[in-house]
Formats: structure tokens, sequence, C-alpha cells
């Protein structure tokens, strides 16, 4: 599938089962492969992505390009990981005094 990068930003993306996922905002590029990595969405539909977090939709996923974005996979629904209170509780603070982070 070849397509424009300015032609991804502001369109609808679409599930398997139809349902609006929300608008790219964003093209993700792999620069040293010279292709389009992912879609940046910035407000995803809350339904299918709790808290409404920013994702990045693989491009792989993407089946059709047309007047809307339509996507061959998408999982049920995302969720955050919430950090363990055991896992909080190990931590220790970083030079600076901050606690260390860990990335999710």
């Amino acid at each position: 599938m070849l397509v424009e990068m300015t032609q991804l930003v502001d369109r609808d993306v679409y599930t398997q089962e139809g349902r609006l996922l929300g608008r790219v905002t964003n093209v993700v590029l792999d620069v040293e492969g010279a292709r389009i990595d992912g879609l940046y969405i910035a407000e995803p539909n809350a339904l299918l992505v709790e808290e409404s977090r920013s994702i990045n939709v693989p491009f792989r996923w993407v089946s059709a390009v047309s007047d809307v974005i339509l996507l061959k996979y998408f999982p049920r629904r995302i969720t955050v990981k919430k950090a363990s209170a055991a896992a909080k509780s190990s931590e220790t603070p970083a030079a600076g005094g901050h606690a260390a982070q860990r990335a999710a």
C-alpha cells in the first residue's frame, strides 16, 4: 500500500468491527527504513482505550486507507497497567531525591 504521510493526518480510524477508534494526529516514522511505522492517536475512544490515553497504532495493522482508515486488527480493549503497592514500596530514591521510575 503506497500512501503519502500527509494523507493520513486528520483521518478517522475504525476498527475491523467498524468502531471509531479516533483521529490520526501525527504519523510515526521509521527514518532508517524510510517507512511509516505507526499512527499516533491523541484522544482515542474511551470505550476502546482506558482513560483515552494516547496510543501509537502500528501501521502493519492498517487494512485500507481511503476517506477513513480501516484496521485489520485492534485489541478488544487497551487497559492501563497500575503499579502494584509492592513495586512502589521497593523503589529507592535516585540521585537528587526523586524516586526511580520504571517504564511500563
